[in-house]
Order: structure tokens, then C-alpha cells, then sequence
């Protein structure tokens, strides 16, 4: 059998705000190994994960969470003082990659074209003196669009009632940019292709259009111009390695076509942990280029790695 009996922990669930989410993801992912020959033992995560993971002592682990705790450098620590190989990003990539402010400030130090904006304190937000509209508002450390708001125009600013959604007093502010969604995935640090997304009834692709079904239509490739199409794998790889990241990651890119073939290109963000449900992206992408699932969760425990 492929998976030669190996052992593996899938680390699932946890308490962050895409707890479902990972939960979904937890479990295509366990019965894709099973199916493949691992003896593969789920785990939701919890405060006492350590406990439960020196009680199984798996060779690898899959770490399926998502958002804070799960792919923000932590889970990644305990694994590393554990000794524990793991799939993904470690330590310092995974904390660059969910701190946005932080990984935004790379990319540009790299070259790459970003949405202009900044860090704004909660007073100032309220207060709706922020930036000239339309403008994103984000968490700096949040996943699957959670808590993103477009503020439009002045008349329309959701925060002039005063309510304040997150959990921080400080978020990421940037530039509304319009145009199309698209995302790449990069394995290896290669990048695979590229899919464009396609809203069904929401502004853009938020937490429901990525996850509730009929929610998005996904077109891969994306089609865009052989010149267009390469300049976004080269984006995706180079923020892949700007941040040190290993394994499997997406990288999030607006187009706006009307300000160049390649000048429109934005990236918006890059996951450390993409989504591993029936609507993710990445899985999609891979299978486009021959690469099934069941090959690719293989590929991720195959890969897995510690210090380093």
C-alpha cells in the first residue's frame, strides 16, 4: 500500500473563527490517507493537544487547521519542541504568512505590486477618517475572508453606528482594488496554475462564496493572456519564497485590467494552510495538473518536515 501503514495525526477543528472550515478539511484529508494505506488518527485539536499527541507518537502530522493558532506559527512551535515532522510552512514562515501588515511590508521590500494601505487604530476606523472610500478593512490575522468589510462611499460606512467586530483595537486598511479574483497555487515551490473565481450573489469572495456550495464557480485556468498568466506563477512563487514558506500554499491576486496586462496584477495575500475542502482552490488546481487528491495529501506527509 502506498502509505505502508505510516502513521499520522490530522490535526482538525481547534477554536479559531474557521473551525468548521478545518473540520471539513480534516476529514477529506483522513479519509484520502486512509484510502492510501496511512493509519491515520484524527485529533481535535484542543488546549491538551501536546498530551494527545505524545500519546500517539505519529510519525508525521498533518496539520489541517486553519486561523489563529493553527497556521500562525504556534501549533508549528509545539510540533518543533516535540519533535514532530509536519506538513506545511514551519515557524517563522507561517507567522510572517497570517500576519498580513508584516507579510505586505515583505512583498513589497520583493517588488511585488500590493494595494496601497496601512494600519489603523480602532478610534480612527470609527471615526471614518481612515482613507478616501472604497477601502477594505481586514483583521491583520484572520483567514477565509473573516471579517473583511468594503466600505464604498462615506454614506455607506458600516462603523458610523460605532460597532467593532474584532477582536483587536488595530486592522489592516488598503485600497479597494476592482477587477477579477484570481488565485494560484504553488507546490514545491512551483507554481501550478492559476484559477479565476466567480461570485454567485456576494460582493466578493467572502468566508460563504468560498464555502457554501454554489457559493463561487471557479474557472481553471483563469483566461487570461499567456503574458498575464505567467506574470501571476511568477508573483505566486516569488511571495512563496519570500516568506520561506514549504509544501503547498495559494497566493490571492486581484486584476484590474484596465490599469495594464501586468501593471492591473495585485496580490492580496498569500495562505500558508490552504483549504483542503470540495470547494478549495488549491486541490482543483492540482487536479488540473493530473494530480489528485488522494496524490496530493500524500505528497504533504511525504514532504513534511521539522526545523526547517
Amino acid at each position: 500500500m502506498a502509505g505502508g501503514g505510516k502513521r499520522v495525526a490530522v490535526l482538525m477543528g481547534g477554536w479559531s473563527a474557521e473551525r468548521e472550515v478545518s473540520l471539513v478539511s480534516g476529514e477529506a484529508v483522513t479519509r484520502a490517507l486512509r484510502e492510501r494505506g496511512y493509519d491515520v488518527n484524527p485529533i481535535d485539536v484542543g488546549p491538551h493537544v501536546g498530551v494527545a499527541l505524545a500519546e500517539l507518537q505519529p510519525e508525521v502530522v498533518f496539520n489541517a487547521l486553519h486561523g489563529r493558532f493553527g497556521e500562525d506559527g504556534c501549533i508549528q512551535g509545539v510540533l518543533e519542541m516535540m519533535g514532530l515532522p509536519y506538513t506545511h510552512s514551519g515557524v517563522l514562515a507561517s507567522a510572517l504568512a497570517m500576519d498580513k501588515p508584516l507579510a505586505l511590508a515583505l512583498f513589497r521590500d520583493a517588488g511585488l505590486r500590493v494595494a496601497k494601505g496601512r494600519l489603523a487604530h480602532r478610534d480612527e476606523i470609527l471615526a471614518g477618517a481612515v482613507m478616501e472610500p472604497p477601502y477594505v478593512v481586514k483583521p491583520t490575522n484572520e483567514g477565509s475572508s473573516v471579517g473583511v468589510i468594503i466600505v464604498h462611499d462615506r454614506d455607506d460606512n458600516p462603523f458610523a453606528r460605532g460597532e467593532w467586530q474584532y477582536r483587536d483595537s488595530h486592522v489592516l486598511v488598503e485600497q479597494y482594488i476592482p477587477g477579477r479574483e484570481l488565485a494560484a497555487a504553488v507546490m514545491n515551490g512551483r507554481a501550478l496554475g492559476v484559477v479565476e473565481i466567480k461570485v454567485n450573489g456576494a460582493e466578493f469572495y467572502d468566508y460563504q462564496a468560498k464555502y457554501r456550495p454554489g457559493g463561487s464557480m471557479h474557472e481553471m485556468p483563469a483566461r487570461l493572456s499567456p503574458v498575464a498568466y505567467k506574470a501571476c506563477m511568477e508573483i505566486a512563487e516569488t511571495a512563496h519564497r519570500r516568506l520561506g514558506c514549504r509544501g503547498v500554499t495559494r497566493v490571492d491576486l486581484r486584476y484590474d485590467e484596465a490599469a495594464g496586462e501586468v501593471d492591473g496584477l495585485y496580490l492580496l495575500e498569500i495562505n500558508s494552510q490552504p483549504g483542503m475542502t470540495p470547494t478549495s482552490l488549491v486541490p482543483e488546481i492540482a487536479a488540473h495538473n493530473g494530480i489528485n487528491f488522494g496524490a496530493l495529501v500524500e505528497w504533504m506527509v511525504e514532504d513534511a518536515g521539522c526545523r526547517r
